[in-house]
C-alpha cells in the first residue's frame, strides 16, 4: 500500500476532522469529541513554524500529523509534534511515515535538533512507534488528562538529532 505524504491544503479539512472524530483517536489526543469544523480551519492559521502533513493512500486522506517549531529565539531548535491516523488504517505503517517525513523534514531542513511528543502512557502503541525512532522518556506526568472518566498519566519523549551540533 503505497503511501504519499504532502502538506495538508485547505481542501483536507473534512478529512482531517473525520481523522480526529474517531473514539481511538481523540481518546489518545487532547482534542474533544464533537469538534466543528472551524475548529481544524485554524490548522491553517497557526502561525509561523507549523508544518501540517498528511498521509493520504489512494488519493485518501488517512492521517495527518502536525510538527511546531517552537518561535522562542532560545528554543528554535526545538519542535513539538502530535498526530492521529484513521482507526482502519492504524497498524499499516501510516503513522511510520508521517513521523518518518515529519523527522527528515526537521532534520534536513528546519534544523530542529530537539523533537519533542506527550503520549499518554497507556497508548502502548505510539511509545513503541515513537521509540522506534529514536524517542527516549525523560519524564512521566500523573493525572495529565481525563479520558474515559479516569485520570492519565502521559510521557514528555523527546529525540535528540546529534548529527546537528
Amino acid at each position: 500500500m503505497p503511501v504519499m505524504i504532502r502538506h495538508a491544503e485547505p481542501v483536507d479539512i473534512e478529512a482531517i476532522k473525520a481523522i480526529y472524530d474517531q473514539p481511538t483517536v481523540y481518546a489518545n489526543t487532547l482534542q474533544l469529541p464533537y469538534q466543528p469544523v472551524a475548529s481544524w480551519q485554524k490548522l491553517y492559521n497557526a502561525g509561523a513554524g507549523f508544518y501540517n502533513l498528511v498521509a493520504e493512500v489512494e488519493g485518501k486522506v488517512v492521517g495527518q500529523l502536525g510538527l511546531q517549531v517552537c518561535q522562542n529565539p532560545r528554543r528554535r531548535h526545538v519542535a513539538e509534534l502530535g498526530m492521529g491516523v484513521l482507526e482502519e488504517y492504524q497498524g499499516q505503517g501510516i503513522g511510520s511515515a508521517l513521523l518518518r517525513s515529519a523527522l527528515e523534514m526537521a532534520d534536513n531542513w528546519l534544523n530542529i535538533r530537539r523533537m519533542e511528543l506527550t503520549v499518554y502512557s497507556n497508548n502502548e502503541v505510539a511509545v513503541a512507534l515513537y521509540e522506534r525512532f529514536g524517542f527516549e522518556v525523560e519524564a512521566e506526568l500523573a493525572d495529565f488528562a481525563f479520558q474515559y472518566g479516569n485520570y492519565v498519566s502521559a510521557l514528555c519523549m523527546a529525540r535528540i538529532n546529534t548529527g546537528i551540533k
